[in-house]
């Protein structure tokens, strides 16, 4: 049964698409664009989430109503429906990211426990997601001990400790399998080349534990230098996890204007730890690329504690889907709402509790749509 999942899970690769889109800080990001209905319209998926969701998707459909964007949305939920004995996501949602091949998602909650699969994962297996991309750039008039914040990081989405290949081998050992496979890093390699290529980034950084992990960081390093090969033009080095940890919370400065790459485990800790230097997750933006569909969202919690009082930020989620809106070709509306929201925060009026101001989510959007020009 284990040499059979191992098998299945290592067919995850697929050719790397070419960048041609821009999202959110004026970086480019890749994939399939959605296309114009008849209406003259995109049609997006729309997952609202759980907790504050509803609530930060409601805020980010006033903005793009009242910026006259393009945008017909087409809300689904992901709520797990049994079918066949098994847990999964309902056919609407699925087919909607299919048809429409972009979506917004907002926090999805997963109970903590045995049996209980995450909604995020599932979403990435399903569409194959191979890379999320996480901007960290500081914000301006937002104070935090930083100012010069600005990097990107790529993680592989798809394997590593996240393969989901466990068991008990005896009562009290249980074995959790680190999957890597070259095609899926050569993958997650090219596209953050061909990534600092079109966004103008001058280096690529590989984030590793290979002195530690010698066969599977070892194996992900070997694609990064070989792809290396192929952007001359864009410089390549290797950096340990834990000393680009220490380094970038001493000073930021020398990671900016360059992507780091790495396997999904220290993606998933490295980009929130990024995050931390900007303000937190509330001002961070996501998006997961895949072949054939891309999705967008908020990488914070679902906050059940502050769900339906009027007290949630949804600035990750509207600079999430600034990012999906210049995947579609569609900057002009992203480059007017982003100025909004920037210029809302650094003026600080009308912001919400975890930005230091006193708003409610409906008064900080309202002050967002006032700036419209």
């Amino acid at each position: 049964m284990l040499a059979r999942s191992l098998a299945g899970l290592a067919q995850s690769a697929v050719s790397s698409p070419q960048p041609f889109r821009r999202y959110a800080a004026g970086s480019p990001t890749v994939g399939l664009a959605a296309s114009k209905g008849s209406n003259g319209k995109y049609a997006v998926t729309l997952i609202p989430g759980d907790g504050i969701g509803p609530e930060i998707s409601e805020s980010v459909k006033a903005i793009y109503s009242a910026a006259d964007v393009p945008v017909e949305w087409e809300e689904v939920s992901v709520t797990p429906v049994l079918k066949g004995g098994k847990t999964v996501i309902p056919d609407a949602a699925i087919n909607s990211i299919k048809k429409n091949t972009v979506a917004l998602k907002g926090p999805l909650a997963t109970p903590i426990g045995k049996g209980h699969v995450s909604l995020n994962l599932t979403l990435r297996r399903t569409f194959n997601l191979f890379a999320n991309v996480r901007p960290c750039v500081s914000i301006k008039g937002f104070k935090t001990p930083y100012n010069d914040v600005n990097t990107v990081l790529i993680r592989e989405n798809t394997e590593g400790e996240y393969s989901g290949i466990e068991h008990e081998i005896v009562d009290g050992v249980v074995q959790s399998i680190k999957l890597i496979t070259y095609d899926a890093s050569e993958r997650v390699a090219r596209y953050a080349f061909n990534y600092a290529q079109a966004s103008g980034r001058k280096r690529v950084t590989a984030v590793h534990k290979a002195n530690i992990m010698k066969m599977s960081d070892g194996m992900f390093l070997s694609a990064c230098r070989q792809v290396s090969k192929d952007f001359p033009d864009v410089s390549y080095d290797e950096d340990l996890l834990d000393r680009v940890c220490l380094q970038i919370v001493q000073n930021p400065q020398p990671y900016s204007n360059r992507v780091m790459v790495m396997p999904n485990l220290y993606g998933d800790i490295l980009s929130d730890m990024c995050a931390g230097l900007i303000g937190g997750l509330g001002l961070t933006p996501s998006g997961n690329i895949g072949r054939y569909a891309s999705i967008f969202e908020a990488v914070h919690g679902s906050a059940p504690d502050i769900a339906g009082k009027g007290l949630a930020n949804p600035t990750a989620l509207l600079l999430s889907s600034l990012m999906m809106l210049r995947h579609m070709s569609l900057s002009e509306y992203a480059t007017k709402i982003e100025k909004a929201t920037l210029d809302t925060i650094a003026e600080g009026k009308a912001i919400t509790g975890d930005l230091g101001g006193k708003a409610t989510t409906k008064e900080y959007t309202a002050a967002i749509i006032n700036k419209l020009a």
